[in-house]
Parts: structure tokens; sequence; C-alpha cells
């Protein structure tokens, strides 16, 4: 039923265990397992709690343990005994022994004043995961076992300094450390578990397994997000002027809904009250990226993103014009560098040159618009959507100090793009910080009878 290394995790003891992992390798689902078959034994004596990076996430978890309990409490009858309690909820399974598995959200408080065993799943994504193990550890002081599973988030994660400390650093808290990468799953067995549950027209149904990884490895939107994802190697922050934890407590799951048109573009999820806009402009090797924020108090929301491949100028303004149009438009940013300039002069005469502005992406402006937009996800006032091409384009920027020693702003160019992403959000972020500086002057002029 199990693979190898998931029967490893399952059968290891330790009240302290740490896993390091590639992403869909089964590791929630045999840690599921796990959590219900020691928990449902008699002379159990504290509940486990379950936090994941999101409730919806921990929700799902509760599901693999619910379908486990289940599969138990049936071989459990047969021999006279049970496993599954009454009163299950959607946020708590509770067992024939009086146990419980309880569903918590991802906010760290949630974990103080309760005793038994933690599984805090996906802990590299949680928003704070140094506060959340502070606040964790000290429930299980006197019974009960703490497991963090996660794949990687950068190098200046906690998760990783946990890693390496028990790994390197002769492992001072005793962590009993696991490892599984995509490799290392897939000459386990995980193809053939995979490949009989795919229908005959999916393309990885028949691959062998070195052309399933390089399946996997081609589509990424770049090295560093194969080597993170499914290699088990975190991302080096000290290269990315964006770190990749900031990122990630600034992303928001199902922000976006996908439109039918075109997957690579997203449409409102909810209605707006007011957008900012900011459109980085490509032709022939680069995309066109539009993206609008909305402020919400003291969040600036991702409310749309458009991304455009080798469209005609035409074309591209049919798709701005219906953005802008829109009565909750307030201001556009545009890149007006080489071919953004006709762009961004166009723009401004249709729609007036307070609300639209056109900026020449010199390295000084590249500076204005870069750091506000750190600051912005170091200080948590941006909202993101979670996605993997928009995850390595803010990624690829890096920054380089030029003869002179100003700061220059560089970016690879991949299948993702070439930061285009990057400069899309910094000037909708900057449209939405400029706005009341570049408000219009209003006249009053009084008319006497």
């Amino acid at each position: 039923m199990f693979l190898p290394y998931q029967r490893r995790w399952i059968e290891d003891p330790s009240p302290l265990k740490l896993m390091e992992k590639s992403r869909q390798v089964g590791m929630s689902w045999a840690t599921a397992y796990r959590l219900v078959s020691r928990l449902s034994r008699p002379g159990m004596r504290y509940d486990a709690w379950v936090s994941s990076r999101d409730a919806v996430q921990a929700r799902l978890f509760l599901e693999d343990c619910l379908g486990f309990a289940r599969g138990l409490d049936r071989v459990a009858r047969r021999l006279g005994g049970k496993v599954l309690g009454r009163g299950s909820t959607r946020q708590t399974l509770v067992l024939a022994n009086g146990r419980r598995v309880h569903c918590l959200s991802s906010n760290p408080d949630a974990q103080a004043g309760k005793r038994g065993t933690r599984v805090l799943d996906e802990f590299a994504l949680h928003p704070e995961p140094e506060r959340l193990y502070r606040i964790a550890y000290p429930g299980v002081t006197w019974g009960g076992g703490l497991e963090l599973i996660s794949t990687h988030r950068g190098s200046a994660n906690f998760f990783h300094q946990l890693v390496k400390e028990a790994r390197e650093d002769g492992n001072p808290k005793g962590f009993s450390l696991h490892r599984v990468t995509l490799q290392d799953a897939v000459q386990q067995g995980l193809l053939e578990r995979l490949q009989p549950r795919l229908p005959e027209d999916d393309p990885r149904k028949h691959l062998a397994p070195d052309d399933y990884l390089d399946y996997v490895r081609t589509r990424c939107p770049d090295e560093e997000s194969w080597l993170q994802e499914y290699c088990c190697v975190p991302a080096e922050d000290a290269a990315a002027f964006l770190s990749f934890s900031d990122l990630v407590a600034c992303e928001v799951s199902g922000l976006l809904q996908p439109t039918a048109h075109d997957p690579a573009t997203s449409a409102f999820a909810e209605p707006a009250r007011s957008l900012y806009v900011g459109v980085d402009v490509g032709r022939v090797h680069d995309r066109t990226v539009i993206w609008a924020l909305e402020p919400i108090g003291d969040l600036l929301v991702t409310r749309h993103v458009e991304v455009l491949s080798g469209e005609t100028f035409s074309r591209q303004e049919q798709v701005l014009d219906a953005l802008l149009r829109r009565p909750e438009f307030r201001r556009c940013c545009i890149d007006a560098t080489g071919l953004g300039r006709q762009f961004a002069e166009r723009a401004a005469e249709r729609y007036g040159r307070y609300r639209v502005e056109g900026l020449q992406l010199s390295l000084p402006v590249q500076e204005t618009l870069a750091y506000p937009l750190r600051s912005a996800l170091e200080e948590r006032r941006l909202r993101l959507p979670e996605d993997d091409a928009i995850r390595a384009d803010l990624r690829a920027v890096r920054q380089e100090q030029t003869s002179a020693g100003h700061p220059r702003f560089v970016a690879r160019r991949d299948s993702s793009g070439h930061s285009d992403r990057f400069w899309a959000l910094a000037l909708a972020l900057h449209a939405a910080q400029q706005a009341n500086r570049h408000s219009p002057e209003v006249h009053v002029i009084k008319r006497h009878p």
C-alpha cells in the first residue's frame, strides 16, 4: 500500500520528525495514515492538532484521516472492535477511544493552550513558520510528537534552517530527518502507482521513469523551481531581489479565476471598487503583462493579471481598453521604454494624462519602482495569486551594481518571460501609491446672479 519512503516515515517512532520533500509524492497522505493508526490505539492520552498553510489544505488532510479511519474501522469491526467514534465535524475527527484529530488554522496563536501531537503540514508555506514552531512545540512537552512536513521555500526560510541544523550542525533539537526527492519517489515506485490511474490519452500514461522526470522538469517555470519544488534544493534567497519567504507570505490560493479563452489570463474573482493598473510592454521576445491592484484597507490585492504573448499592438490595446473602460479604473502606469512609448502615448490620449502615465524604465526609475515593491512584500501589504509562473518571474530579478556603483536590476529570459510580471506589478503599485500626488486640480467657479 505504501512506498518504501512512506513506510520509513510511518514506522519512525521519533517524537520530533522533519520531512523535506518533493511536491506530489504522497507524504501528507502517508502522514494522515500514521496519525490515525497511532491515535486510535487504546490508552492514548492526548489529541492531535493539524495545521496546514490554509484552512482548505488542513481540511483536505482531515479528509484523508477520515478515509483511513473508515478503512481501519471496517477491519476492526470484523475483529470485534472499532476505530471511528461519533460526533465528527468538518473541523474534528472523533475516534472510538475518545481521542480527536483537530483541524487548525495557519494562525500560530491557534496552537497556544493545546496539548498533544502536532502535524504542521507544508510548514515552510506558513506565513510565519518560526513563530508557528515557537508556539506549537511547548504543546508536546508532556506527550505526543511534533511532525514538520514541507517542500522548501527559500534558503532564508525557518524550515531550511531547521533542516540545515539537523543535517550539518549536530542536530541539537534531536529531529529525525527524512528526505524524498521526486527522483527518489519515482525510483521507489511512485510512477507505477500513478500511471494506472491516468486516462489513456494522458501523455504521462506510458512514459519511462527518466522520460517522466524530463516531462516534469521541462514544464517547470525555470530551473530554480524544478530544484526547489522537486529536488529538495531551496532557492538561494541571497541571489534574488525578492525572497521566497516574502512572496509565499503574500500569496493567496484561489485569488484569481482563469478565463476560458486563455489559460494565462485571470479574471476577477469578485467585484472591485478601485483599480490601479501596471503594464509592462513586450512584443517580439517578451510578453506584455497587465496587472491590476485594488486597495482594501491597508492592503493592495491583485484583481487581474493578463499575459499576452506574440499579440499585435492593436490586440494589446483592445485588452487594455477593456480594463481601463471599467468604472472602477483609477490610474495606470505603463512602461514607456522602447516599444512601449507609443503604446503609453496612445493610452494617455484616450484616457487622459493624469489617469495614464508612461515611465521610461531608466536605472533611477527602476530603483524607484523596485524598492517599494520589495517593501510592500516584506510588510505583507500585497496579496498575490498562488502561481508558479508568477513566483518564478518575480524571483527572476537580481540586483547588481554598475561600474559607477549604482544599482541595476537584471533578469534572465526563460519560458516564464523576462521579469515582465515583476515590472507590471511594480508599475501597478506605483500607480496606486502615487495616485494622491497626481490628483488633477479642481477649480470651482462661482456664478453670481
